[in-house]
Order: structure tokens, then sequence, then C-alpha cells
């Protein structure tokens, strides 16, 4: 009878060592998705010092636009209902108030920098978003980008008359002072539920 051989084993101590490397490998050179948000400024918080009364701020009905989504995500503007794809008209309607409609926002004289004095939207409007708990986040996410929109072309429709470029390729100070011409004013309630209505 032969001898039988013995297959010799493989050394594993440094394995755990490969696989730590390995990982570290991927860790480093495969890119994460990053969430990214809506981009929204929060007002400061109140002064201390403010007196109750003080911060009771009365809106005048003219200047706010609601926007509500109910839980089959059917959209709500001005007390009408809007396809989503009506709704930045509706809204750059409500914004520019061509006519100077006493039911739509204020405008006051203003001095720009680069255009002068000049008739701006008053900083007293709102768009006033609501939704229900029941609407999709992307009801939710296709309103906001309709609202942003807006603002965005009228923007842009200004920085081209002034500059002949969109308003993103502007300067810091030019984008201030079309800013000053159409300030973004977006408020969001809580979450509520409204149901079908």
């Amino acid at each position: 009878m032969g001898k039988t051989k013995k297959v010799p084993q493989i050394n594993g101590t440094s394995s755990a060592d490969i696989a730590f490397m390995l990982l570290l490998f991927f860790l480093l050179t495969t890119s994460m998705d990053t969430d990214t948000g809506l981009a929204r400024r929060l007002p400061p918080p109140p002064d201390k010092s403010m007196q109750t009364e003080q911060m009771d701020i009365k809106v005048n009905r003219r200047n706010i636009l609601t926007v509500m989504i109910n839980t089959n995500n059917q959209v709500l503007c001005g007390g009408e209902y809007v396809e989503i794809r009506q709704l930045r008209e509706k809204v750059r309607a409500f914004l520019m108030n061509e006519r100077r409609d006493e039911h739509l926002p204020e405008y006051e004289d203003k001095d720009v920098p680069y255009f002068g004095n000049m008739s701006v939207l008053s900083e007293k409007h709102v768009i006033s978003l609501q939704n229900d708990r029941g609407t999709s986040y992307q009801a939710y996410i296709n309103v906001q980008n309709e609202l942003v929109a807006a603002y965005n072309d009228l923007r842009n429709e200004v920085s081209r008359g002034k500059w002949g470029k969109i308003f993103d390729e502007l300067d810091e100070e030019q984008q201030k002072a079309v800013q000053m011409i159409y300030p973004q004013k977006i408020s969001e309630a809580e979450p509520k539920n409204y149901g079908e209505r």
C-alpha cells in the first residue's frame, strides 16, 4: 500500500486582511447618493425683546395665493382645480399682476440697483402651500417645482431684458437686484387631513 500525499492547506490567516482591504477599496471608490432637499431659507428667530403684539403680522388677503394638494394629488390653486402643467402659469399671473388688480398682490416703488426706481412685487406677498397627509411625495415635489419655476421664469425674463442672459448666469450683485424685483415667498403649512374635497 502506497503512502497518500497530504494536500497542502491554504494559509487563511491573511484572508481577513484581504477582505478588509477590498472593503476599504470599494468604500473609497464608490460614490454615494446624496439627498438633495428643497432650497428654502428659514426666517431668523424672533428677537426676544419683541412684544407679542408686534409678532402678530396681518397679511392682506390679496397678497396670498393658496395652493392645496389633496389626498388624490389634485391641485387647488386660488380656489380652482388645476392640472400640474397649468400651475406655473397661474402662479406667474398672480405674481405679475400686470393690470395691478386690487385682488392680486401689491406692488411698491423701490430703488433697485442697476434698474433705478421701479415698481416691484411687494415682499408682503406669500404663496401658501398646503398638502394633505395622504399626498404623494412625487405630487408634492412636482408642485414645489412648478412654484419655484414660476419665480425663475419671471427672474429670467428680467435678466434677459437687462443683461441678455438668464438669472443663473448673473453675478451675485445682479442676482440680488433681480430678487428685489421678484422676491420668492413660499410658505408651507403643516400637512393636514383635507381629504378629497
